[in-house]
């Protein structure tokens, strides 16, 4: 009887329990409570189908999606000095670093890497806000700073594609310290007559907003992104008045001159790979097509 105990029970058990449903299976939309199925919205670039709006995409799915057949040549990144001001709130500094380092398998939240977008050599960062709010720290700053040298050394252009909470307080001083130095490496850029195009992301705020985010030679903003300094309560405080309903959004933005465009992620690459050629001055090879007729070869042939 001992098979009945050691293999039957278990497989009844097993057909009549209830089959647990992973969480993230369905995923809803904030604007119009859609459930969409993760595949579906994956396989979409992570825009809702029915409503076009754009949840936040991982970063190395957007560096996948971006470059040409989503191959290209991850850039290390130097290391800094972990935890330089000892610094500690509800846990210490360090430990918050170990835990987002073991989730997401990277040392910080910028990823630099090199490839081709249609055919055209790029080099591209993308923030992660998935880590630590995408906050700008010492770690982010040189890796921002590499991809930069990377693109003069390489003679391309350099896309960023931001979102960020801003400034990393952990590390005080010492992250508003990137702000200056990115700005520098944005120079080299536009010493190099380089292109710089910055994609703002939903959200980029603070610190970010206040340097590298603002000092592209093009800014395009998807749609719906959160784009700002300080906040909109913050901000309501200061002036004591009521602050329109799409303040700061990516199309109130537009409106006032503050981006050149507002793109859907979908059109994304091509633009960028556009813009990138004009600015470049790119040789556009016209596909080769014979000669026209002469007018005694046309008559010839009529009379034929």
């Amino acid at each position: 009887m001992n098979w009945i105990n050691t293999v039957v029970r278990p497989k009844l058990r097993s057909f009549l329990s209830r089959r647990e449903m992973p969480e993230n299976l369905w995923i809803k939309c904030p604007e119009t409570g859609e459930m969409v199925f993760h595949r579906d919205l994956e396989a979409n670039l992570w825009v809702v189908p029915n409503s076009g709006f754009h949840m936040r995409m991982p970063a190395r799915k957007r560096l996948d999606a971006f470059f040409d057949g989503g191959s290209y040549e991850r850039i290390a990144t130097p290391g800094v000095t972990v935890d330089p001001l000892k610094f500690r709130d509800t846990k210490k500094y360090v430990d918050r670093l170990k835990e987002y380092r073991t989730r997401s398998g990277e040392e910080d939240c910028v990823y630099v890497g090199r490839g081709k977008v249609e055919g055209m050599d790029f080099t591209a960062a993308v923030q992660d806000f998935d880590f630590m709010g995408g906050s700008l720290g010492m770690a982010a700053g040189e890796a921002i700073l590499t991809g930069m040298q990377a693109a003069v050394q390489a003679n391309t252009p350099f896309v960023l594609f931001v979102a960020s909470g801003g400034a990393r307080m952990q590390e005080g001083i010492l992250s508003l310290m990137q702000m200056p130095r990115t700005t520098v490496g944005v120079q080299m850029l536009r010493e190099a007559r380089l292109p710089y195009i910055v994609v703002l992301t939903n959200p980029t705020t603070g610190g970010v907003s206040a340097s590298y985010a603002m000092l592209g030679d093009v800014h395009i903003a998807e749609p719906g992104a959160v784009i700002g300094f300080a906040g909109r309560r913050v901000i309501e405080q200061t002036i004591r008045e009521k602050l329109p309903e799409d303040f700061q959004s990516a199309e109130y933005l537009l409106d006032h001159g503050m981006v050149d465009m507002v793109v859907k992620r979908h059109d994304m690459k091509s633009t960028i790979a556009r813009l990138a050629g004009i600015l470049m001055k790119r040789q556009i090879e016209l596909p080769d097509m014979d000669e026209p007729e002469t007018a005694d070869e046309v008559v010839s042939d009529a009379a034929a």
